[in-house]
């Protein structure tokens, strides 16, 4: 049985229908030397597509002498991080060897399969000097046939991303496909998130090849139909809907996301993500159990004096 909006007086059509679906407004969270905001997920929505976490970080500016970003080893399991920086840099380490840094424009991908452990860090060189951190960090939650796959890590370089530019905007595609580009890191599943400058004015229109889709306002303000937001807020669109973000006075700064949604929903406790709370549990016991040596999870070769314990 189906229903035509058309007959139905109360159901609004054409321009009374919102074209936002759902605006999000994050929750600030304190971790100790600096604070993020969180949008996913949220009291109203679990994911965007396969997005499932997404915090901006600062802007903060660390002192000289100040502790600055300090966050100890701890495991993943069934989600990829992504973390993008406009300011700033962190010291990147996981079990898998890898001792990278992170710097503005360039991405990590960090694919958790099955389990993965790591550290960000601000070294000490920068805790003297003292520094500025701006960013943003989101979970890719892994479709089901990759939960078992074994972690992996890849860097992109600053310059290595799509570059669109036209009409007064400026688009870096750093992952996945989105108008006609395509960003270099192979993803699990089908996805696209950029960042996107516009200039006062300019109209940047969305993806319509996504069935999800969705915009945090970094910076300055956009317009959506007749509705204006500022920055610091996700708005989330209906599949298929036509979709055009004019950007203010001021021009604004977009994180733009969104793909194929996942075949269920996910379980998230602490830093796991599954489609199982089977998987969840098994991924407690083995951070509990502590085998470095021939357990599940291994700490970074060159970050291995702490660690963060379970939560109770």
């Amino acid at each position: 049985m189906s229903w035509n909006p058309i007959l139905d007086a109360d159901i609004p059509i054409g321009d009374a229908v919102d074209l936002v679906d759902m605006e999000i407004v994050p929750r600030a969270r304190d971790l100790g030397s600096f604070e993020v905001r969180r949008a996913l997920p949220s009291a109203k929505r679990q994911m965007v597509g396969p997005f499932i976490f997404f915090d901006e970080i600062g802007p903060v500016e660390f002192l000289s002498g100040q502790k600055g970003v300090d966050i100890r080893p701890h495991p993943h399991i069934g989600l990829g991080t992504v973390t993008y920086l406009l300011q700033g840099r962190l010291h990147h380490r996981d079990s898998l060897g890898t001792d990278q840094w992170i710097t503005p424009g360039a991405v990590n991908w960090m694919n958790a399969g099955h389990g993965i452990t790591h550290s960000e860090r601000t070294d000490e060189d920068l805790r003297v000097t003292g520094d500025t951190m701006f960013g943003i960090q989101t979970w890719v939650a892994l479709p089901k046939d990759a939960e078992d796959h074994a972690p992996e890590f890849v860097h992109s370089e600053a310059g290595t991303l799509p570059e669109l530019e036209a009409e007064g905007k400026r688009v870096t595609l750093v992952l996945g496909e989105a108008w006609g580009a395509k960003a270099p890191l192979k993803m699990p599943s089908e996805l696209f998130y950029a960042d996107a400058e516009l200039a006062a004015g300019a109209a940047l229109p969305l993806p319509d090849n996504h069935e999800d889709r969705g915009v945090y306002v970094l910076r300055g303000q956009v317009r959506v139909g007749d509705a204006t937001y500022e920055a610091g807020r996700m708005l989330i669109f209906r599949p298929g809907d036509r979709i055009s973000l004019r950007a203010g006075t001021q021009g604004a700064r977009l994180m733009v996301l969104g793909g194929a949604t996942l075949e269920g929903p996910r379980y998230i406790w602490w830093n796991f993500v599954a489609s199982s709370k089977e998987r969840i549990e098994a991924a407690k016991e083995a951070w509990r159990a502590g085998d470095w040596m021939h357990g599940r999870f291994r700490l970074p070769p060159t970050d291995r004096d702490e660690f963060i314990p379970l939560p109770e």
